[in-house]
Order: C-alpha cells, then structure tokens, then sequence
C-alpha cells in the first residue's frame, strides 16, 4: 500500500504548495535531530522529509496523486509508462525529442536533496572498546538553518517563479537535421531546474536552507568493538540544500595500543616472566586483569618457555553473540646471567645431581668418526 504523504505532513490533498511548505517547516522545526532527543523523532524527521520531496516534485506529486508510492522502484510502470520509466517514458516521448511535439522535459527538480554522510575518528583506550562507554564527540557539519527553517528566503519572503523558464525548470532549443527539428532539453540556467527564484535570500544561509555549526553528540560505544569498526549514527550527517534530510554520522573506532595486553578479536594476549626456579618449581602467580580485579594463576612445576596458560572468559565480550573469549598468558622463563659464588655452587650440584654436569655428545658428534670414515673410504 503506498505512503499518505499528504497525511504525513497533516495535510488534504490537493494541499497547495504554499501550504505543503509551511507544514513541512514547522514539522521539520520540532523534530529535527539536532532540537528533539527523542529516539523517535529521527524517524519522523525522515518520514516528513520523505513526504515534503514526494509533494514538492511535479512528477513525483503526479504519481502520489495517481496512487502510487514515486519511491516505490516499480513507480515508473505504475504511473503508466510503458517503458518502466527509464530513458524515454515511451514512444511520444521519443517522438517529442525529435520532432517538437508536446511540451517535453519531466519538470522543476525539488530544491530539497538529502544531505551527505559524514566520518569521524574517535580514539579509545582498550578497556573501553572492551567493556563498552558512552562518549562525546565534537562534529563541525551542515545542521538547518534556524532562521529560514530550510527554506532558504529572508523572513516574510517567498521564492518567485523563474521567468525565464517559467517554472518549468528547463529550456529548450531546436535544432534541424535530415530527420526534421530536434528538441533538446536542459536545465534552466536562471534558476538552476528548481523552476523558482529567491530574490531575498536568507541572511543566514545564502538561500541554502542549512548552515555550519559545531555540536556535540554522544556516541554510546557497545562492549566488544574492534579497532577500525565503525558506530552509525542516524541522520546525524549533513543537512540536505533546502533544509533536506540529514545523511549519517559514521564514527570510526581506533584503539590505542595498551602497555599489558593485546587483543586479537575477542582474545586478549599478555607476557609474563618468571624466574628459571618458579618455572623449575612451579609457582602461584597473581595477575592484574584488564577490567582491575586480581587473580591467582597457577604456574605447573617443569613449565617450559613459551608455555601459554589460558584463562577461560577473561577475554573481550562477543560483539554479536553471547559470552566473552580468553585471555592467553604467554610465559617467558628468565635465566640468570650473573651469578654469586654460593649460587654457581649449588647449580653445579644441582647438575651433578641431575647428570647434567656434563652434557652428552650430539649425534652428529658421536657419529662423527663414521661419517669419517665413510668420507675417507668412499668405495669401502
């Protein structure tokens, strides 16, 4: 079922321009992003712009009246065109183009356009792109004009139509060739296609309906985001010319480099060094987690270097799934390099104790009188 748009705007249809303008200002001036918090005024800021370039677009007006949706991709074939909409609108449109016949043209384009997205960075500690903050963030962009409300006129003022093309939004020229008079189409250059004039422009904006201000917003950081993923804030970007709707603020995530852990997805890595005796004996070795609390992780006697103990959901949370992962701690075994005299004897019993007072030949030694051998006697 196609969309009300005259009711949208609270409006009759058949509703004059004039009076789909100042319901789409005052719609526009109590629900924009930038005035209304309310979650739910962003979406009917959308509708209401929706509606406004639906009625202020001859032919997009022509297909709500018609009872269709201008928006709808199949709009084009339910407006009654045989060719779907695309190119010519059929067989007189071509017709026209070559040999001058109607009126030609699709008509004045809406001054009101959808204004761009925008990009920010936000520079975050790994502790908080971890277990989630709520930031706020300074954006310079395009926001409505608050004296003209986006329609881009001085106070009092209203746009006149263009002479030049007489609201029709294009001119056109005729040309002969060997298949008769050709008619070409192209956008009026008085007033730009709009069709209308504004002789008194806005002295806040110039007549272009939205000015640059600089604002904070809050950004709520979910728990679980990674460096270079990005948070969409919706119709949070530029203003539209003519007051149009807002495009969408992206805020880019970049993780500061942390001086004890590393993440890697929902894993978090760190290092810790223990003497050859801990590692040797075994050991209960307190650790600070990322989020501040203590724990107690037991260190096997014999671990090797490069042992890695895993602690099971002390990790990052999972972005879109429940649970957290692991934190994986990487062992390194320090050996001593100076030793005291007491400490050099009780290795080298230690080693007497253990047979590794001398160490054994390699196999490339012990069969290094083979090898010899073999060299020396080739065909033996």
């Amino acid at each position: 079922m196609a969309t009300d748009y005259y009711g949208v705007l609270g409006l009759a249809r058949g509703a004059s321009d004039s009076d789909i303008k100042k319901a789409y200002r005052r719609l526009a001036r109590d629900l924009h992003p930038d005035v209304n918090p309310d979650p739910g005024a962003k979406e009917r800021f959308q509708e209401v712009s929706r509606a406004y370039q639906a009625l202020t677009d001859p032919d997009k007006r022509r297909v709500v009246d018609l009872g269709g949706d201008p928006f709808d991709s199949g709009a084009g074939a339910a407006a009654g065109s045989p060719f779907g909409g695309a190119g010519f609108g059929g067989l007189g449109d071509i017709m026209d183009a070559f040999f001058g016949g109607g009126v030609g043209g699709r008509g004045p384009r809406s001054r009101v356009r959808a204004g761009d997205d925008a990009l920010i960075g936000l520079e975050l500690d790994l502790e908080q792109t971890v277990f989630g903050t709520t930031e706020e963030i300074t954006v310079d962009t395009a926001v409505l004009c608050g004296t003209c409300s986006g329609a881009g006129t001085a106070p009092g003022t209203h746009p006149t139509t263009c002479v030049t093309c007489s609201g029709r939004g294009e001119v056109q020229s005729v040309q002969r060739s060997f298949l008769g008079q050709v008619v070409s189409s192209r956008p009026c250059p008085t007033c730009a296609g709009t069709g209308q004039v504004i002789h008194d422009p806005c002295p806040e904006c110039g007549s272009e309906g939205r000015v640059r201000a600089r604002r904070s917003i809050p950004v709520k950081v979910p728990a679980g985001v990674e460096d270079g993923m990005r948070i969409r804030l919706t119709a949070r970007g530029e203003v539209g010319p003519g007051g149009g709707p807002a495009g969408d603020l992206y805020v880019e995530i970049r993780e500061r480099p942390h001086e004890v852990f590393t993440r890697d997805g929902e894993d978090l890595h760190c290092h810790v060094t223990l003497p050859m005796t801990a590692a040797a004996l075994g050991t209960t070795l307190p650790l600070t987690l990322l989020d501040g609390e203590e724990t107690d992780v037991d260190v096997r006697p014999g671990t090797q270097a490069g042992t890695v103990l895993t602690l099971r959901g002390q990790g990052a949370p999972r972005l879109r799934a429940t649970g957290r992962g692991d934190l994986l701690v990487h062992v390194d075994v320090q050996t001593p390099t100076r030793l005291d005299a007491e400490q050099e004897k009780l290795l080298r019993e230690l080693a007497v104790l253990r047979g590794e007072d001398r160490p054994g030949p390699s196999s490339s030694e012990a069969h290094g009188g083979l090898f010899s051998r073999v060299r020396r006697n080739p065909f033996k």
